[in-house]
């Protein structure tokens, strides 16, 4: 049932939010039509677009918390005299798409809207009446019309209630996909010109590369500080074992000994930069049952919740592994928390990882805590980061990955 309830909540919400909105749209576009026909009203245009505006960057905050893909925009700003104001109106590309969104929403928001919304609620009112019918004298009839007046029909209109449930489930979140894919491919501006492109691919690369640069000197450091040492202590033991061996074979043992206590040392050393390269764990349980492993070694308690996730490419498994290590790193050392979750979520080719903790907040990316790490980490897969840490808490960190996929 939980999982079930996790599955149909977050769709059933938006489309919800969507249907209201449709409904405002049509009045919207009603007194769009009213102000464009009736010229002594044309002044209002600027003020009327300005809601609109409103109204739509609230749709695309809408589809970027379902999807986690934020929906950009470009608007030409509404400055100087009112006529002015109007030439930029009528003349900024971003007003057709919105009218053209507005539109497309008022007629498919209304319609998913009331599938969405009606199927969901009559399955709740018919599971209700079901039981109670018999509390009104002449029985009820049901969100479909049907008479209840009896225990069989109530089983049947259980079981019609039954399949509403089991459609909802199976289309809300299709359906919510659909509209938010429709909403992006609407709202959002055109393709960045080449040159803009190019500098942001120069700028990912370029991240990309201080990312790698930085990994391969942690695993030099890690090498040369921690394995390497304990090598050379075992290569010295067992020279000063060889020269005890000549003079008093006795002597000799202790030494062998420590040789082969500082070469397990160093194994397991070697296997932890190893495992820091790429968690075995990652290819035996999938990255699921890798973050459920890091949230039972977290000292602080921590529940993860899945959604839609399948297996990914190992990099960008490897990548969601690190942000949720040293993100729960950094709960545990800073945040004075008490409890932690970690969510992943997978929705068409994006993979949203969010992290939250009931902290102090206040967490700084310049404060050395590891986040600047996690960004660079993220940026060079062309993903981003979210960091919400008001004082007083919650801490919410939320990285956005493109799994290629």
């Amino acid at each position: 049932m939980g999982r079930a309830l996790t599955r149909v909540w977050p769709p059933f919400r938006s489309l919800a939010v969507g249907f209201v909105t449709s409904m405002v749209s049509w009045l919207v576009l009603c007194v769009l039509l009213a102000c464009a026909l009736m010229v002594i009203t044309l002044p209002l245009l600027p003020l009327l677009m300005t809601g609109i505006r409103k109204l739509i960057s609230f749709e695309r905050r809408r589809i970027a918390r379902y999807t986690g893909v934020d929906v950009p925009e470009h608007y030409q700003e509404l400055t100087g005299p009112i006529v002015g104001q109007i030439t930029t109106v009528l003349s900024d590309p971003a007003t057709r798409r919105d009218l053209l969104w507005l539109l497309v929403h008022a007629v498919s928001g209304l319609a998913v809207g009331m599938v969405s919304v009606g199927l969901p609620c009559s399955a709740v009112q018919n599971v209700v009446i079901s039981l109670i019918w018999w509390l009104v004298p002449g029985g009820m009839r049901s969100s479909f019309d049907l008479p209840v007046g009896s225990w069989p029909a109530a089983l049947l209109n259980l079981g019609i209630a039954a399949a509403a449930a089991l459609v909802s489930w199976l289309v809300l979140p299709p359906l919510a996909d659909g509209e938010a894919r429709l909403a992006r491919k609407l709202l959002a501006p055109p393709r960045a010109s080449m040159a803009q492109r190019v500098a942001e691919l120069t700028a990912t690369r370029a991240a990309a590369l201080e990312a790698h640069g930085a990994e391969l000197r942690r695993i030099e450091r890690d090498l040369h500080d921690g394995t390497q040492n304990r090598l050379v202590a075992v290569v010295m033991m067992l020279g000063i074992a060889e020269r005890g061996l000549r003079r008093d074979p006795a002597s000799a043992l202790p030494l062998v000994l420590k040789a082969q206590n500082a070469a397990s040392d160093a194994i397991a050393e070697l296997r932890d930069v190893v495992r820091s390269i790429h968690p075995p764990v990652l290819e035996d349980r999938g990255l699921d049952g890798a973050v459920d492993a890091l949230a039972a070694r977290s000292p602080i308690p921590c529940t993860v919740d899945v959604e839609g996730l399948r297996r990914l490419p190992a990099a960008v498994e490897a990548a969601a592994y690190f942000v949720v290590a040293e993100a729960l790193t950094n709960v545990a050392k800073h945040s004075g928390a008490e409890h932690a979750s970690v969510r992943l979520v997978v929705r068409g080719d994006v993979l949203t990882v969010e992290i939250t903790d009931d902290g102090h907040g206040g967490a700084d990316e310049d404060g050395g805590t590891g986040l600047n790490g996690i960004r660079r980490r993220v940026e060079a897969f062309d993903g981003h980061t979210e960091l919400s840490s008001p004082v007083g808490g919650p801490t919410v960190l939320r990285a956005v990955l493109p799994t290629g996929a």
